[in-house]
């Protein structure tokens, strides 16, 4: 969807009713086949019937952000109310005081200066997927503000980093790519690190939520077998063999031949792979964690790999992060990181603007909002 779309879509979508056309329906399908595509969640009640909910007087974007050029777009759909932007911290710390919606970025958008300021907020947006940091804030809780959040937009690119992770230990490139950058040609390195095949082998999805859904969908197109575990919910996708709740990690993860952690960060899921997690892994297993870092016990990873019992891991996410220069965790063998990247891509992100818009028009009309956040799971 191009920026004219999305400017397009207040001037066509509010009215949708008394202009009708092709262009005001192709905006609408556009937004729906985003919303599909991504598998973005509709709330089950519309906004209207929260006690806190009114039509916005005030919309605060937080342009450091927000893409330049965005601003038109948003104020096509809201309404009568004043869309303000701050350009940098200081003016969205002022410009907070008389917001009724914030939409921003982590980590400003969950900074406790700017929203314990906003004393009439009742709705933050986050275009980012992880807001656990806002879970932190006493204000979020303390006053029921609602929360959306961006989690499905970047699970693509996000599942094709874990894969490349794989792969990548799979194969060895880890130790080729050392090899490379000194101008060694050596198959002694071949030999010395076990390579695998991982057709028919079987990938555990630690959270299958968009991230892992979509880990999932490419690790079946592997012909790997695929398993899970999920918070609820019942059913599963064709390309996943079986989805057992939490409490089942342990007796799944002894099977496994590769792990990916696509959990959020929750009370539940801090530390959740600890020394007992590891303990039960093959030897011969690959760890990758594409979510927080925060739900890795590093002692009890550094200890898996040095002492032989992990075959290797693959991470975008580490704790401490950014990991100090020192941090020991460089030191342990066969250890491949990027540096929490992984939602990196050339792809424009149009789909988070589109999202971003079209649930703003949604509150305004007091509407269905899409994605939001259970301020008691934490996600």
């Amino acid at each position: 969807m191009t920026r004219r779309h999305l400017g397009f879509l207040g001037a066509c979508i509010g009215a949708l009713a008394a202009t009708p056309g092709h262009a005001a329906a192709d905006v609408t399908a556009d937004v729906a086949a985003t919303l599909e595509r991504h598998g973005i969640q509709e709330h089950a009640s519309p906004v209207r019937e929260d006690a806190l909910w009114r039509k916005p007087r005030k919309v605060l974007l937080l342009q450091y952000g927000i893409r330049s050029g965005e601003l038109e777009d948003f104020r096509a759909v809201a309404g009568d109310a004043n869309v303000a932007v701050a350009n940098d911290f200081r003016s969205a710390v002022a410009a907070a005081a008389d917001a009724d919606v914030i939409i921003g970025s982590n980590p400003e958008i969950c900074d406790a200066r700017i929203v314990d300021n906003a004393k009439q907020l009742r709705w933050l947006a986050s275009l980012s997927a992880g807001v656990e940091n806002c879970m932190e804030l006493p204000a979020v809780k303390a006053r029921s503000l609602m929360m959306t959040n961006m989690r499905g937009v970047d699970s693509p690119v996000i599942a094709e980093h874990a894969i490349a992770l794989m792969l990548a230990l799979a194969h060895g490139l880890d130790r080729f790519a050392v090899d490379t950058s000194q101008g060694v040609w050596s198959r002694g390195t071949a030999a010395r690190v076990p390579l695998q095949f991982l057709e028919g082998k079987t990938l555990l999805v630690s959270g299958l939520g968009g991230i892992g859904t979509e880990v999932a969908r490419r690790a079946h197109g592997l012909g790997m077998k695929v398993v899970a575990t999920r918070v609820g919910g019942t059913g599963k996708p064709d390309f996943v063999s079986h989805v057992g709740q939490p409490d089942e990690l342990l007796t799944l993860a002894r099977s496994a031949d590769v792990v990916v952690s696509a959990v959020p960060l929750t009370p539940q899921t801090t530390d959740l792979y600890n020394r007992e997690f590891f303990a039960v892994l093959k030897p011969t297993a690959f760890f990758i964690n594409v979510a927080r870092g925060g739900s890795v016990v590093t002692e009890a990873l550094m200890a898996a790999l040095n002492e032989g019992r992990l075959a290797g891991a693959g991470l975008d996410v580490v704790d401490p992060e950014p990991l100090p220069p020192n941090h020991p965790l460089w030191k342990s063998p066969r250890i491949l990181m990027t540096p929490h990247i992984s939602g990196w891509s050339d792809l424009p992100g149009e789909a988070r603007w589109t999202i971003a818009i079209e649930n703003l028009r949604r509150y305004v009309a007091g509407g269905k909002m899409l994605n939001m956040v259970d301020l008691a799971r934490g996600f």
